[in-house]
């Protein structure tokens, strides 16, 4: 009955009709999981959170007084149409309650015949000459309109803000400041949502650093967008054809040409929500998820790559399935010890599943003693592309993989543990798929435990203080954080029990870190991929069960407590920069205490 209570409060009257149309959309088994997501109580309550965190006056009057004489000018740009007059007397307050005053604010009125609208714009703009309104003949189109409003702009950048939403006061000053510290060509901030009184702060959204996969899997820069406006202007502003995800299309061809993107963690821009609004009703305008998906495939397009977009049944979620290149072949290397029933479940799962053929597996036998496992390695014998090799050391999964990789014939190696079993027909292609891309180093899986509660959806690092998979223990039939656990995404590491890596990245980096003999050995790895520029990718849509650490044992000696700690040190003696500045994939906010994206308690 709590539970009955709780959603009822949250649901606002039109939320009822809009309620129906998702359960049509996704069934009703879906519909309830995501209605669980959407109304379980905060771990962290963020109304009190945001109040606590949000600039305080006096943190504003020392802003203030920075940014006097501050160069740089922003100029705020808005399409405005028939505006609500509470609503837009609110968006221009608080662009005049601004702790940083080198801006003005450019309004594209496409109502003029608004008598009420045109009175109040005519106040504002006799009380502040920062604020300039252009009339408009006819009301074209949000990107025209937009344009238009561009067209008045002088300053140095120019922000996007809709007509109904409002800035934080410190938004300009941080913007400013990240372009001062970063000479950045495009800059984003985190932003959440606010009711129709404008009182009630919801549904943060806390993001990462420019994530390219992210961007092509949702529209997650969003809100406070501001860009260099040579930059801008190179581009050719937004483009008709594009209505609903005008932003997106703008975004990504801003970004493909931008030399510095930078993102402030910070709620700074405050999205309204009303029944007609995508913010708070996403089936309001389905229109503009067919507009986002052809901003993808112009991405994709530009970027020279082969995919095929497809929308999700999460409204404004899309994947993208990359071509294949030929048909290579793919190495599985699989470290092994006893265990027979573990290792044939695994052996099974790939040849009966597996729709991808060119693929050979090497068993890396690793101080076995039961005769049943010998057994069965005789039993492989006359299988073509299986072979066993044997490792005659002390367990360490790193020196047996790079032992394994010596036997190794594929231009990709498939990294999997024994206890693995595969979910997905596919996974072969959708890995390859992934990898193959030139500016990607490795790509890792979507991993259940037996009872399908998630064992892995990527490795955040901090968590845990050195690193910690994300999700971890969560039904897996919800999707996360934003959908987090359920789309694709960069990320700093993935773990090693499922991840496939280029042979040729693989050798340049030096393969596995043999110092890292249990732990960490897989964060290490895609560290250093990073470290050469490439990508760390995340995909969900291959799946696989991962009947965790049954080959090897628990650490339950002083031995392995002993060498857990030293992989610990070599971890942070190695990786310190990386780990004090934080995870660039994560967001400062979230805390580093749960596996689950809520708010960080302790800042």
């Amino acid at each position: 009955m709590p539970d009955l209570i709780r959603i009822i409060k949250k649901i606002r009257p039109y939320t009822i009709k809009k309620g129906f149309l998702y359960l049509r959309h996704y069934g009703l088994k879906e519909f309830m999981i995501r209605l669980k997501e959407r109304t379980e109580p905060e771990v962290v309550p963020y109304g009190p959170w945001y109040e606590k965190h949000k600039a305080d006056d006096a943190t504003l009057r020392k802003q203030a007084a920075e940014s006097k004489n501050a160069p740089v000018k922003i100029s705020v740009a808005v399409p405005a149409y028939k505006t609500d007059d509470v609503f837009l007397r609110e968006m221009m307050d608080s662009l005049i309650h601004q702790s940083y005053p080198n801006w003005e604010l450019c309004i594209a009125n496409a109502s003029p015949e608004d008598e009420r609208m045109a009175a109040t714009l005519k106040e504002y703009t006799d009380a502040d000459p920062r604020i300039k309104v252009l009339d408009l003949e006819e009301n074209i189109g949000i990107a025209v309109n937009t344009n238009r409003a561009i067209s008045m702009a002088t300053g140095d950048y120019i922000g996007l803000l809709d007509h109904d939403d409002i800035l934080a006061p410190d938004t300009l000053y941080e913007v400013a400041k990240k372009i001062r510290e970063e000479n950045s060509d495009v800059i984003y901030t985190d932003e959440d949502k606010i009711d129709r009184e404008g009182k009630e702060h919801t549904q943060p959204h806390l993001k990462p650093d420019f994530n390219i996969d992210l961007l092509r899997s949702n529209n997650y820069i969003t809100h406070f967008f501001t860009v260099r406006r040579e930059l801008l202007q190179s581009v050719g502003g937004f483009r008709e054809g594009f209505d609903g995800a005008q932003d997106h299309d703008l975004i990504f061809r801003c970004c493909e040409k931008a030399e510095v993107i930078s993102h402030v963690p910070r709620i700074l821009y405050h999205w309204r929500t009303h029944s007609a609004s995508t913010a708070d009703n996403p089936a309001s305008k389905f229109y503009a998820y067919e507009s986002g998906k052809r901003a993808i495939e112009g991405n994709l397009e530009r970027s020279g790559q082969k995919g095929e977009v497809s929308m999700l049944k999460d409204y404004g979620f899309f994947r993208v399935k990359y071509a294949i290149e030929g048909e290579p072949l793919v190495s599985i290397l699989i470290p092994t010890k006893d265990n027979t029933d573990v290792l044939k479940r695994c052996l099974d799962s790939i040849k009966k599943k597996s729709t991808y053929k060119n693929y050979e597996i090497i068993l890396i036998e690793n101080n076995s003693t039961e005769d049943e496992t010998f057994a069965f390695y005789d039993s492989l014998k006359d299988e073509p592309g299986i072979k066993v090799v044997k490792w005659e050391g002390a367990f360490n999964f790193s020196a047996i993989n790079n032992f394994g990789v010596k036997y190794a014939s594929g231009d990709y190696f498939m990294f999997l543990n024994n206890d693995i079993e595969i979910i997905t027909p596919s996974w072969i292609e959708e890995l390859l798929s992934n990898v193959q891309r030139p500016e990607v180093g490795a790509v890792g899986c979507k991993l259940y435990y037996p009872d399908h509660t998630i064992q892995h959806a990527g490795v955040i690092l901090g968590i845990g203080g050195i690193a910690g998979h994300a999700f971890l223990g969560m039904d897996g039939n919800r999707s996360g954080y934003l959908h987090k656990a359920s789309i694709q995404m960069d990320l700093s590491a993935v773990t090693a029990a499922a991840v496939m890596v280029r042979r040729n990245v693989f050798e340049e980096i030096g393969g596995f870190e043999e110092k890292l003999t249990v732990a960490f050995n897989d964060i290490d790895l895609c560290l250093r991929i990073r470290q050469k520029g490439l990508l760390v990718v995340y995909d969900p849509f291959c799946e696989m069960i991962h009947y965790e650490s049954k080959t090897r044992g628990a650490e339950d000696t002083d031995e392995k407590a002993r060498r857990f700690y030293t992989e610990i040190e070599y971890m942070r003696s190695h990786w310190i920069d990386v780990l004090k500045k934080g995870d660039p994939y994560y967001n400062p906010n979230l805390t580093l205490s749960k596996w689950d994206y809520s708010l960080r308690a302790d800042r």
